[in-house]
């Protein structure tokens, strides 16, 4: 699970007082600040030598500039992005429809979405990250409405989940190598 967003603040839950433009990425070894002004930054991952990161507030997906600390938008998602794994040249970022709650509500994401005609969806986006184009999607809906994490399964081909209230996992065995 990814750390929440951080702010500059040491105060319990300061952070949802400045969810708009307050969020921060540190770096933990020499506890400086590496961006800022960020919109509940989620998800930082270091990748083809970019730190990546989900500016879910205003649902940019994108990297920061070490040099300056400035966060550079590639792409926009629709929908309160959480979760982001890589393979190869793309990106997967993980989308959540808003809690219509106090924390998610009155972000830019909801102006955008607004201004795009759009609604918050849920799902997963793949993101080529040579253009910036989101190449593939996932859509998912029903009585899921919030994803918390992606992640890649290289090699493998036939992945399954068993639920633990099916008569699946009763007949599921399973062999580990030694």
């Amino acid at each position: 699970m990814s750390p929440p967003p951080a702010s500059q603040s040491d105060v319990v839950d300061c952070w949802r007082d400045h969810r708009s433009d307050g969020g921060i990425v540190i770096d933990v070894d020499s506890n400086g600040i590496v961006a800022g002004g960020l919109s509940m930054p989620h998800s930082p991952r270091w990748h083809q030598d970019k730190l990546w990161l989900l500016n879910s507030g205003t649902g940019e997906f994108g990297h920061v500039e070490l040099e300056t600390g400035r966060f550079v938008p590639v792409t926009f998602c629709a929908g309160y992005m959480r979760g982001l794994c890589f393979h190869g040249d793309f990106a997967l970022v993980g989308l959540s429809k808003p809690r219509h709650n106090k924390n998610f509500s009155g972000l830019p994401l909801d102006e955008t979405l607004k201004s795009r005609k759009a609604e918050a969806r849920c799902g997963v986006q793949v993101i080529n990250l040579r253009t910036g184009d989101i190449v593939h999607w996932l859509r998912i809906e029903g009585v899921v409405d919030e994803l918390y994490d992606v992640i890649t399964l290289p090699g493998v081909c036939c992945p399954m989940a068993l639920g633990f209230k099916t008569d699946e996992i009763r007949r599921a065995i399973s062999i580990e190598a030694e």
